[in-house]
C-alpha cells in the first residue's frame, strides 16, 4: 500500500495541494467554455427572440422538436447524410491510423521513420480552407491533374462539384488530412508491447503476419476500443467546417449535415429554438452512443472509456 493511501483524505488533500492548484485554470476553462454553454440549451423549449433574451423568451415545451418527432423533410435529409457520411468514416477513416501506425512500426529505420513520420503529421496543421484549396487546384476542373490529361489529348474527370462523389471526396480529405494525426496514440500503444511476447512467437514459428495477428493487435486493443467508443460518441459530427465551404459546388441535397442544418436554419434563418432542439438531440444521442459502447465493451472484456471495478 502507498503511502498516499494510508494518509487521510485530509493529508492527501494538503499534499497534493500545489497539484490542484496547478489544475484550477484548466478546470476553470473547461466549466467557462464547454459546462456553462450547456444552460444556453434552454432555448429548446423556448421560442427565443435575441433582441428580448433567453429569460423573456417565451416558453413553447417541445414545439421545436417537431421537426425530429415529425420527420421535417429538410431534416430528414441532413440526418440521412450525416448517417451515411459516418458510417462511411467508421467503417473507413478509423481503420487508417492502425494501418498506418502498424506500417511505421515495421521500419526499421528511425530516420526514415522520422521523416514520414512528419511528412504524414504536416496535413494536419492545415486548416480546412486550405485543405479545400488543395483538393480544388489538384482535382478541380481546371485543376492540375485535368489540365495534365487535357494537354495530352485526354478527357478530363469532374470531381469537384459532382454531388454523387462528394462523400467520396470528403473522405478522402479527411484521410490525407487526419489520419497520420491519428497514428500518434497507436504508435504509443505499440512501443508498449512486450518485446519478449515477439520473440517468443518466433521462437513458436510465428510468421510475422500471425505475430501481428496474434501479439501486436491484441497489445494495442484496449486502445483501438477506446478510440472507436469515442468515436462512436461524436457520430453524428462529420465537420462542419469542411462541408460548408464546399456545399455551394453541390448543393443542399447531397452535402447537408445536421451541423449545416443546425447553422442554416439558427444563424442564417433565425429558427434559433429549433436549431437548439436538433443540436441537443445530437448530443443526446452521442451521449447514449458512448454509454451502449462502453457497455458493449465491458461485455467483451474491454475496459472502455471507464470501469466500475474498484481500484
Amino acid at each position: 500500500m502507498s503511502v498516499s493511501r494510508r494518509l487521510p483524505p485530509r493529508g492527501r488533500l494538503r499534499g497534493d495541494l500545489f497539484l490542484l492548484l496547478l489544475g484550477l485554470p484548466g478546470l476553470a476553462a473547461i466549466v467557462l467554455f464547454h459546462y456553462v454553454p450547456l444552460l444556453g440549451n434552454v432555448i429548446a423549449f423556448k421560442d427565443y427572440q435575441p433582441f428580448i433574451g433567453i429569460l423573456e423568451s417565451p416558453w413553447v415545451g417541445l414545439e421545436n422538436f417537431r421537426v425530429v418527432f415529425n420527420g421535417d423533410p429538410d431534416f430528414l435529409n441532413a440526418l440521412a447524410n450525416t448517417l451515411i457520411i459516418s458510417l462511411i468514416q467508421v467503417v473507413l477513416v478509423f481503420p487508417v491510423p492502425i494501418a498506418l501506425a502498424l506500417l511505421l512500426n515495421s521500419l526499421l529505420s528511425e530516420r526514415v521513420k522520422r521523416v514520414v513520420q512528419s511528412v504524414l503529421y504536416l496535413p494536419h496543421f492545415m486548416s480546412w480552407v486550405i485543405v479545400v484549396a488543395v483538393f480544388q487546384q489538384m482535382l478541380g476542373n481546371a485543376g492540375l491533374v485535368n489540365t495534365w490529361l487535357r494537354a495530352r489529348g485526354m478527357d478530363g474527370f469532374h470531381i469537384i462539384g459532382d454531388p454523387e462523389l462528394f462523400k467520396a471526396l470528403i473522405t478522402s480529405q479527411v484521410i490525407w488530412k487526419d489520419a497520420g494525426w491519428g497514428t500518434i496514440l497507436f504508435l504509443a500503444a505499440l512501443s508498449r508491447v512486450d518485446l519478449h511476447l515477439y520473440e517468443a512467437a518466433a521462437v513458436d514459428g510465428a510468421s510475422r503476419w500471425r505475430q501481428l495477428w496474434h501479439v501486436t493487435l491484441p497489445g494495442i486493443r484496449g486502445v483501438i476500443v477506446l478510440l472507436l467508443i469515442l468515436k462512436l460518441g461524436d457520430v453524428l459530427t462529420v465537420g462542419f467546417e469542411q462541408i460548408i465551404l464546399q456545399q455551394r459546388a453541390v448543393g443542399t441535397e447531397a452535402s447537408e449535415v445536421l451541423d449545416t442544418y443546425v447553422y442554416t436554419n439558427g444563424v442564417l434563418g433565425g429558427n434559433w429554438g429549433v436549431s437548439a432542439a436538433v443540436g441537443l438531440v445530437k448530443g443526446l444521442v452521442g451521449v447514449a452512443m458512448v454509454l451502449g459502447a462502453n457497455k458493449i465493451a465491458h461485455v467483451l472484456g474491454e475496459r472502455g472509456v471507464y470501469s466500475k471495478e474498484a481500484r
